[in-house]
């Protein structure tokens, strides 16, 4: 198994940053346009157990897969989003998105990743794989969380 994590302030509150990772499909493509659709199949009331239908598209294929939440906390200076999938039957998949308020209009935010290969030969393929995905998505999330919370307060002056 491999994991990376990367941490990042971003200019923009917690709640700004959290729509993107815990909203509707429309924002989470903002971050990740990969994302064609997000069905719920189960929702539990804490959040914990619930499973969505992912569609996934990865260069000309379209990827199918359920989505279970595994950690879930909404708090207002803390938020924490923890699933996992099977990706092809060939990687069982994890991914943490921590947010925690730094002020009103900063948030840390932590993204670890965790990526097990199923069959043997898929091993050495990830060996040699880098941090370069997760530290791209890391920037994405800064970028798109900025530009919507300068936005927010344009609207409101």
């Amino acid at each position: 198994m491999k994991e990376w994590m990367k941490e990042i302030e971003i200019n923009a509150s917690i709640d700004q940053v959290w729509k993107l990772l815990d909203g509707a499909l429309e924002d989470m493509q903002k971050i990740m346009p990969q994302v064609l659709d997000h069905q719920a199949v189960k929702v539990t009331k804490e959040g914990v157990g619930s499973i969505y239908r992912q569609k996934y598209k990865e260069g000309k294929r379209i990827e199918e897969y359920d989505v279970e939440t595994l950690e879930y906390v909404n708090t207002p200076a803390n938020k924490k989003l923890k699933v996992g999938f099977t990706l092809a039957k060939m990687f069982e998949i994890t991914a943490l998105y921590e947010l925690s308020a730094i002020n009103e209009q900063k948030t840390l935010f932590t993204y670890t990743c965790t990526n097990k290969p199923l069959k043997g030969f898929l091993k050495l393929f990830l060996f040699f794989a880098s941090d370069k995905i997760v530290v791209q998505f890391c920037e994405r999330v800064k970028k798109v969380a900025e530009e919507e919370y300068e936005n927010t307060k344009v609207l409101v002056k």
